[in-house]
């Protein structure tokens, strides 16, 4: 997702984010927003284990320091220091003053957590005169009290021989029970794990059921009894009311074929070539598909959606990512609850505000979200399934699977472990209720986190580090999902990525069904928020998974080829293959023709740092002359390449987040600019992400220059913004209204013109022929192994770029790689390119490419007798060596 969404993202963490140019951060919902003004009482004192209390008060000769618990009763504190190994586990917090328990108290830890704690410093002599008082954070004390037994817990509904024991991890409630079906039925607390469970009867398999939890709520001051689904339910009812006692190994829930399910083969991530999908986009205007927004889409054979994605995956894309899947809050799951726009939508002008308005009225009750607001982390969404009672969303998410497995792909989950919906005692708020104060990460004044846009989750916490594992390891073996896509990495510990990649590798399919080691993992390695630089915990950053195999979702190129940033006042900033400099459209945004020139030949070097997989030792002549590694190529501040290995960066040129590829090109290629053009330098720009070393991802529908009509942050937009058109008679989605006001207002003015201009509305012809040539560059990219390379050393003894430097062309990359020679020339005009040391060499064009769908492309030509290629304009094209040219 994107830093948050909506006006969230314009907060000061936001904008520290997009100085690191991060896509953007979450999807804010309103249950969401009225969560993230919760407010913790202050608690500015944090309890890290069962003997040390750290508290930004210091101790003085006249005071003394104190723990009050319910009841009356104290723990004594008294002034100590923090060891190296505490400061490392709580770097944020290693220059505070810390107080140590007397070990006479210790053992009153378990009973003092289970209510209202205060810590305070009082006067010397007087234990009525306070001079200061604050709440106390638990994380850490319950960390070390129970978690060494509770990781090794089973939670949830766990079935052996017919009978299910629910387990739940509630260390400190004074009492849980289970609420099973109208009945309650009294848990049992283990001591040491702080898990509460009981074993039923075969007859309580699929009956509904809550726990009872009373429990201390610091949020309200109070104790509270809460009843609240089960965080590891297997099941829910509709709208995620109740969970319930599901066996997900039960043969009820398998569709047929599912033990037997051949997967297409593993594609290694360093390989992988990924479509980003919203499941309700796919199909939800398909007029060919049986089930509409619905996970079954993904099994109608003959639908345009799948008959694309089927011809997709014979050009070589490997693997479907699926935007969040899981059970999220912001939707109602019965199509019968949920509204619809009351405008005919159709009828309004391409350019009217009518159309949004319309939209927004049914935003917060219609059928449509991304879905970035968790509420069960392992249960199908229910808005997706024919039924959201029961069990119908488990067989048919598996339907999907298979699906997807027969058009030749792989599925790859979106999940999103580091927000939650809501916190506090809101009724979206699950685990924050279960273990107030625990689950969320919390501020230094005890407030919860909110950087991500939501209430932010603590995987650096035992057991939320351990519900993340639990949960990916089950979408892994019941659901055989073949990777997963970890939404704000970078708020998650490194060890927590890395706990995850041992459990899956621990996945055999002998013992499981599935062979983990082939699941790939990757996500958004942002660094921002309260988290940032490393302040509490070594982050999931790209700088840090570098070298692990986890790849991270790389910038660089991506703002080099489509130029400015998602949040520039003015959106007609140009890049590479918008026409910075070579095709200028007029904004003063640009700057002057040198300061052109001298940004578009630094994009050229970003590019070119992108093409070899962002390698941070990859050397190469830049555009001023210097041989430099890709480190040392500055993206705002920080270095371009990062990665230790070809597979530690993913390259995209356009994701769910932000404008569209074709609507961030039509902001910024000049007004007049003809629709055909407008479609060569969409695959101009898919090319630079395509044709580069590693992993690449694009967004479902933009190679056929799919639009949102301008909106950059559609997560809550609804179908008429977001649906993608399969049928090129049906347009590309542009044209359909202002984008919505609150986050796309500050560039009406420039939309409004655009969406009316005849040149930025592409007809068949130019979907169809976009679709056809980037399917053509996919299918060189992963059938010629120079684009493979498994090593740093293998790129660098495979690629150079032979005409970089003080000469370079502005506007053209040529690179050689291995038997190959590419040029992508984004400039409007042909461009002819000579590397002398290749004169007498033969190449042709690319068979693939020769015998392709581009006719302008086959216009290349190659003059051997002194190593030039000549390329037409916004054209890549691929000449491989063997075969003589002109």
């Amino acid at each position: 997702m994107k830093p948050p969404r909506a006006t969230l993202f314009r907060t000061a963490a936001a904008l520290a984010t997009l100085a690191l140019g991060a896509a953007a951060v979450p999807a804010v919902s309103q249950t969401a927003r009225r969560a993230t003004r919760t407010q913790a009482a202050t608690a500015e004192a944090q309890w890290i284990d069962r003997a040390t209390v750290v508290w930004k008060v210091e101790h003085t000769a006249a005071t003394a320091e104190e723990l009050r618990y319910a009841g009356g009763g104290t723990l004594r504190l008294a002034p100590a220091t923090l060891t190296d190994a505490q400061k490392a586990a709580y770097p944020h917090l290693a220059d505070r003053p810390a107080y140590r328990l007397d070990p006479r108290d210790r053992d009153k830890a378990a009973t003092a957590l289970r209510g209202p704690l205060t810590v305070v410093q009082r006067a010397a002599g007087d234990r009525d005169h306070v001079l200061h008082r604050t709440g106390v954070q638990i994380p850490g004390v319950l960390d070390d009290l129970y978690a060494d037994r509770a990781r090794r817990a089973r939670l949830g509904p766990v079935f052996h021989g017919g009978r299910p024991t629910l387990s739940v991890w509630a260390p400190t409630a004074r009492s849980v029970s289970l609420d099973l079906d109208g009945r309650t039925v009294a848990m049992r607390r283990d001591p040491g794990s702080g898990v509460w469970s009981v074993t039923g009867s075969p007859d309580w398999r699929d009956k509904q059921y809550r726990y009872r939890i009373r429990v201390w709520a610091p949020t309200v001051g109070k104790t509270v009894t809460n009843e609240v689904t089960d965080p590891y339910s297997t099941a829910l009812t509709a709208d995620s009311a109740r969970s319930l006692v599901t066996d997900l190994a039960d043969p009820r829930l398998a569709p047929a074929g599912w033990a037997s399910l051949k997967k297409p083969e593993a594609v290694p991530l360093r390989d992988a070539r990924i479509q980003e999908l919203q499941i309700r986009d796919f199909s939800i205007a398909d007029r060919t598909s049986a089930h509409p927004g619905q996970y079954l889409a993904f099994t109608d054979r003959g639908s345009d959606g799948l008959r694309h994605l089927t011809r997709l995956a014979r050009s070589g894309t490997s693997y479907v990512h699926l935007l969040p899947a899981f059970d999220f809050g912001t939707v109602p799951e019965r199509r019968s609850d949920q509204a619809r726009p009351g405008c005919e939508l159709a009828a309004l002008p391409a350019d009217s505000d009518q159309q949004q308005k319309c939209v927004a009225q049914a935003a917060d009750r219609d059928g449509y979200n991304w879905g970035y607001d968790p509420l069960h982390y392992t249960v199908p969404e229910g808005s997706y399934a024919s039924d959201p009672e029961g069990p119908a969303r488990t067989r048919e998410f598996r339907r999907m699977v298979q699906g997807l497995a027969h058009a030749g792909l792989r599925t790859v989950m979106d999940v999103v472990y580091n927000h939650t919906v809501a916190a506090g005692q809101d009724d979206k708020s699950v685990l924050d209720r279960i273990v107030p104060g625990y689950y969320q990460r919390l501020l230094d004044d005890g407030s919860v986190a909110t950087s991500t846009c939501c209430p932010g989750t603590a995987p650096e916490h035992a057991m939320m580090g351990k519900l993340v594992v639990d949960s990916i390891v089950t979408w892994a073996r019941e659901y055989k999902v073949d990777g997963f896509r970890f939404d704000l990495m970078g708020h998650h510990p490194k060890a927590n990525i890395l706990a995850v990649r041992k459990a899956l590798d621990a996945l055999t399919p002998a013992k499981d069904g599935v062979d983990g080691k082939s699941i790939i993992l990757y996500g958004e390695g942002w660094d921002f928020g309260e988290a940032a630089g490393d302040a509490r915990f070594v982050q999931a950053t790209q700088r840090n998974m570098a070298g692990t195999g986890i790849a991270t979702f790389s910038d660089r190129a991506r703002d080099a080829v489509r130029g400015g940033g998602p949040f520039d006042e003015d959106p007609r900033v140009q890049g590479f293959a918008s026409g910075l400099f070579t095709d200028p459209n007029g904004s003063p945004a640009n700057g002057g023709p040198d300061e052109q020139r001298a940004r578009l030949l630094h994009a050229q070097d970003l590019i070119k740092v992108g093409l070899s997989g962002n390698l941070a030792d990859y050397t190469f002549t830049d555009t001023a002359g210097r041989r430099v590694k890709g480190s040392e190529v500055d993206y705002n501040g920080s270095p371009a390449g990062y990665a230790a290995a070809p597979g530690d960066a993913l390259a995209y040129a356009d994701a769910h987040d932000n404008e569209t590829l074709y609507d961030a090109l039509a902001y910024k290629l000049p007004a007049t600019t003809s629709a055909a053009d407008r479609a060569r330098a969409q695959v101009v720009a898919l090319a630079t992400a395509t044709l580069s070393q590693g992993p690449a991802l694009s967004q479902a529908g933009t190679d056929l220059l799919r639009s949102k009509s301008l909106d950059r942050n559609s997560f809550d937009s609804g179908d008429w913004f977001n649906a993608i058109h399969w049928d090129c008679a049906s347009g590309n989605g542009f044209g359909r209204g202002l984008p919505p006001a609150a986050d796309n207002e500050p560039k009406w003015p420039y939309a409004k013109a655009l969406l009316t201009n005849p040149a930025a509305r592409p007809g068949c012809a130019e979907i169809t022929g976009a679709s056809a040539a980037y399917r053509d560059l996919l299918r060189i990219s992963t059938t010629e192994k120079a684009f493979s390379q498994t090593t740093a050393e293998g790129v660098r003894q495979a690629l150079s770029f032979p005409l970089s430097g003080t000469g370079e062309t502005p506007g053209v990359i040529t690179m050689r790689l291995g038997p190959l020679v590419v040029v992508f020339n984004a400039t409007p005009s042909r461009q002819s390119q000579t590397v002398p040391a290749l004169a007498g060499t033969p190449y042709a064009l690319h068979p693939v490419q020769a015998h392709g769908a581009d006719a302008t492309v086959r216009t290349s030509g190659y003059e051997r007798a002194t190593g030039t290629f000549a390329v037409p304009g916004r054209t890549v094209a691929v000449f491989r060596a063997g075969a003589a040219g002109r």
